[in-house]
């Protein structure tokens, strides 16, 4: 029997990658998956939904004003068809297809949400205390380790995601992984060779990573408040 997924793909201002992000989605899709891949455009500024039809997105959603990352995924849950849902990131480009991965764990039965890590980035984008912060959360308020905290590359059962509301922002992940864990779910890491834009060591990369870690503290510690 076919395995049923929906791809979402929360995306803003991202017009330069989405369409090979969505090609490369559907050139690589497994036989034995009907698949639908859904774009959530946060009130982007750019031709980005117009580039991810065109690409060959089963649906565009526009949110009319922007809301963030955890408000883009509800509205993809709430859109979405599959059994099992497969969050992707809109600038992998053509990095994209190797998210189909994710799935292997899942259709084993060995797996109710399974996370893409990656390997280190040589480059590296800062300076790591905001996924050393994650990383800690995580730990503290589970005893999973992760390796990939912030990872937004995630395969999903919907009976998951049926019991758990995502945060808002940039603590979407983090707090996913929290609530999934301690609701009894089995969640994996998968090592996968990838990688997506990084902002940098450069006064905007610094804010991003500020905001970031300001909206991961926000929803965790009232989580570990609550053990």
């Amino acid at each position: 029997m076919a395995v049923r997924v929906s791809v979402i793909i929360p995306a803003r201002n991202e017009a330069d990658r989405i369409g090979q992000t969505v090609r490369s989605l559907w050139d690589t899709k497994p036989n034995g998956v009907e698949a639908e891949i859904l774009v959530v455009d946060d009130a982007s500024e750019d031709a980005t939904s117009e580039i991810a039809l065109r690409a060959g997105a089963t649906k565009v959603v526009r949110l009319k004003r922007h809301r963030g990352k955890g408000a883009a995924l509800r509205k993809g849950i709430a859109e979405a068809q599959g059994e099992i849902l497969l969050f992707v990131d809109a600038d992998l480009g053509e990095e994209a297809g190797k998210m189909w991965q994710l799935l292997e764990p899942l259709v084993r039965g060995e797996a109710d949400m399974t996370i893409a890590a990656p390997p280190p980035d040589p480059a590296g984008g800062g300076f790591g205390f905001v996924k050393g912060f994650a990383a800690w959360a995580i730990r503290k308020a589970t005893g999973f380790h992760p390796t990939a905290p912030l990872s937004g590359q995630r395969a999903i059962r919907r009976k998951v995601l049926e019991q758990i509301t995502l945060a808002d922002g940039y603590a979407v992940e983090t707090a996913l992984t929290i609530d999934a864990l301690r609701a009894g779910f089995r969640v994996q890491e998968v090592p996968i060779a990838f990688g997506h834009r990084a902002l940098g060591k450069n006064w905007r990369g610094f804010w991003h990573r500020a905001r970031q870690l300001w909206e991961i503290a926000l929803a965790v510690f009232p989580r570990l408040w609550r053990r």
